[in-house]
């Protein structure tokens, strides 16, 4: 990571902030701007943890946030302690304690034995641009905290970046989350990432969550989640394009001239639209989109030279081939609707499924039309499966929807993905 020091801005910063508010050393905005009010938060943070207080974020402060960015510590047990002690002593649940430490007998702990331990604060952080760093941060972070989730990569992108998974459960029932096949939409990939946190709590806890019981969930399904299907193009929407992409003057081009990217690219970083890269009427949309002047790589719509030419397109088809799902849902916004036909060809049941969910979210059902009617990732699963897959549309307004939304899209698809987990 790159030295922070005031004057500078970033997602990098935002990022430092949110965790430093949760930390009860920064109140003021999520802005990603290092002014005076965060360099002095940082101040106090390193006068705390016995580091220099010069306000920059160097290695040494780094290194002594990186805990805090991963949600846990790692401790040395000594003579006295029990999971009991450890766990008032760091103000966490006994029970989440426990689950961070399969396989350690809590009567026989040795001295000098360590073991991991989760702080009272959440991993997964919603009120921020939500980068593929951060992304892969909060991987580790809740795969450290919740050792039971399964986690991997399915493929990369373009760029190399990879595109993880999870899986939380381990029933029969399989069925697969994906988000951000848009650049723009990448508030769809805080949404699972936090569903993914606030479920494996609730199953460590014993609760309900959503109104659902989350250890029959477990039990019964497997939920699989790719978080994040276009990585280079959340990049480029969020941080920029940077002079050693490899696509810099291409990009530019596709982008008529200009270098910003941050309010209208929804396509990979080889200006390939993923969700009309699938194979599902792909000849009968090409045809549609050339007729429309989409003849070339830009921002949106250009469906690539062939159905699945894309990495991210091709990971997600052999990830789903793989696994054999009962039920699919991709994450996009905006407009509070959910598609779930294609040609016809969906299974009788997949209409009162989706009016479930319509009823449950509070979003409208509806038919695709027009060119968002082809070559998109649920009309290829409904096509070559014949099961239920589904398109929810979150929010509302213009993307890329502000993360002030987040709140009011997680409370009406929380039990949405719930049902959706184990019909």
């Amino acid at each position: 990571m790159r030295v922070l020091k005031k004057g500078m801005s970033g997602t990098d910063v935002m990022e430092i902030q949110a965790t430093l508010n949760k930390m009860g050393y920064y109140n003021g905005q999520m802005d990603g701007i290092f002014g005076s009010q965060m360099e002095s938060a940082v101040r106090r943070f390193q006068t705390n943890f016995g580091l220099s207080a010069d306000g920059v974020i160097g290695a040494n402060t780094y290194s002594a946030l990186n805990r805090y960015l991963l949600g846990s510590d790692t401790y040395t047990i000594k003579e006295g302690d029990s999971f009991y002690k450890v766990a008032q002593k760091y103000y966490t649940n006994l029970d989440l304690l426990l689950a961070a430490n399969p396989g350690l007998d809590p009567q026989n702990l040795q001295v000098g034995q360590k073991i991991t331990v989760p702080y009272g604060m959440d991993v997964v952080d919603t009120n921020i641009s939500y980068t593929y760093d951060i992304m892969e941060r909060d991987i580790e972070g809740l795969k450290t905290r919740y050792p039971f989730i399964e986690t991997g990569v399915a493929g990369q992108s373009v760029l190399g970046r990879n595109l993880y998974y999870l899986r939380i459960g381990t029933g029969s029932n399989p069925v697969f989350f994906n988000a951000a096949h848009h650049g723009l939409e990448w508030i769809t990939t805080p949404l699972l990432m936090k569903f993914a946190e606030q479920f494996a709590r609730a199953y460590v806890l014993g609760q309900n969550i959503g109104g659902y019981n989350a250890f029959n969930i477990y039990n019964n399904s497997s939920i699989y989640i790719m978080p994040m299907v276009n990585p280079d193009g959340v990049d480029l929407v969020l941080n920029g394009l940077k002079t050693d992409n490899p696509y810099y003057s291409r990009l530019i081009s596709w982008n008529k001239g200009s270098t910003n990217f941050s309010k209208n690219w929804q396509a990979n970083i080889r200006g390939v639209d993923l969700n009309h890269n699938y194979d599902a009427l792909w000849q009968e949309y090409k045809e549609i989109a050339d007729a429309a002047g989409i003849t070339s790589p830009g921002p949106t719509r250009y469906p690539g030279e062939q159905p699945i030419s894309e990495p991210e397109t091709q990971a997600v088809e052999r990830f789903t081939k793989k696994h054999n799902f009962k039920l699919v849902i991709a994450y996009h916004t905006q407009g509070e609707v959910i598609y779930w036909n294609f040609q016809n060809r969906a299974p009788a049941e997949a209409k009162q499924i989706g009016q479930t969910m319509s009823l449950i979210s509070g979003y409208a059902l509806d038919n695709a039309t027009g060119m968002a009617s082809y070559s998109g990732y649920k009309d290829w699963f409904i096509q070559d499966f014949g099961r239920p897959g589904y398109t929810v549309e979150a929010g509302l307004g213009t993307n890329p929807l502000p993360i002030s939304q987040f709140d009011s899209i997680y409370s009406k698809n929380l039990s949405l993905l719930l049902y959706a987990a184990q019909v």
